[in-house]
Parts: C-alpha cells; sequence; structure tokens
C-alpha cells in the first residue's frame, strides 16, 4: 500500500499549483443545469475521498463494512457552487493527503480486506480505482487530455 500511497501523494502534488491557476470563471461555469461545474467537481473529489477515508478505516477494524454515498446528493446539498474556491482546493489537498498517510500505514495484508461498496472490493483495488477516478476528474477540471475511467 505503500507504493499507492506514494503515487497518490505525487499527483496531488503536481496538480495543485494547477488547480490554484485555473481562474474563478472557469471553475464556476455550468455547462447547462444538469452538469456539474469544474468547481463541483472538485466538490465531488472531496466527497470522494472522505468517503474512501471511511472505508480505509474502517475495514481495518471491522468485517465487509457497507459504505456508499449517493454522489448527486452530496453535491448539491453542499452546493460547491459557493464554495469559497481556494478553501475547496486547500480541502481537497488535505484530504488527499491524509489518505497518502492511511494507506502508507497500512498493512499490506490489509490490502485484501473487503469493503460493499456498490460491489464488493478489497481496499487495495480501492486504493488504485481511487486514483484512476481522480485523475479522471482532474482532467475535467485542468481540461487535459481524458483520463480513462470504468
Amino acid at each position: 500500500m505503500k507504493a499507492i500511497s506514494a503515487r497518490l501523494n505525487k499527483i496531488v502534488d503536481d496538480h495543485l499549483p494547477s488547480l490554484r491557476n485555473v481562474s474563478i470563471e472557469k471553475f464556476h461555469f455550468k455547462p447547462s443545469s444538469a452538469r456539474w461545474s469544474k468547481k463541483e467537481i472538485l466538490g465531488h473529489l472531496v466527497d470522494s475521498a472522505q468517503n474512501n477515508i471511511r472505508r480505509f478505516v474502517v475495514a481495518q477494524y471491522d468485517e465487509r463494512p457497507k459504505i456508499v454515498y449517493n454522489q448527486n446528493k452530496w453535491v448539491a446539498i453542499t452546493n460547491y457552487q459557493e464554495y469559497q474556491l481556494t478553501d475547496l482546493i486547500d480541502l481537497w489537498y488535505q484530504l488527499n493527503k491524509h489518505i497518502c498517510q492511511v494507506l502508507r500505514f497500512m498493512p499490506d495484508e490489509m490490502g485484501k480486506r473487503q469493503v460493499q461498496t456498490e460491489d464488493l472490493h478489497d481496499l487495495r483495488w480501492l486504493a488504485e480505482d481511487y486514483i484512476k477516478h481522480l485523475l479522471h476528474h482532474l482532467h475535467q477540471v485542468l481540461d487535459l487530455e481524458p483520463a480513462a475511467y470504468s
């Protein structure tokens, strides 16, 4: 899990300056009322980080915990469009640094423990998937080449 932690840490550190350089106008723009703005996508990444922290911690002491969330409701209820942008970026950064800490000190054998999300997955799979999901959305926010995520 240490290698996954190191990879996540590098991604977060590498992308932070770019996030800080996106204009407020670009972050705030909503392509349509049914689609998220870049700010809401970043908020979704905050929600994802919070839920995955819970998964990475709880599964180390509970057998197959069920930890799911409704991403659309989380984004709507939190109202990320009105969130202070610098605070949102800082929160995203700190939550991901916390995930790095949790993963860095997770014993490798814990990576086999399972969590019920929409499906049953082990912690190693969830950590790898978390990085793919993060890159997919960071590339959307930063207008980079799309990062495959399925």
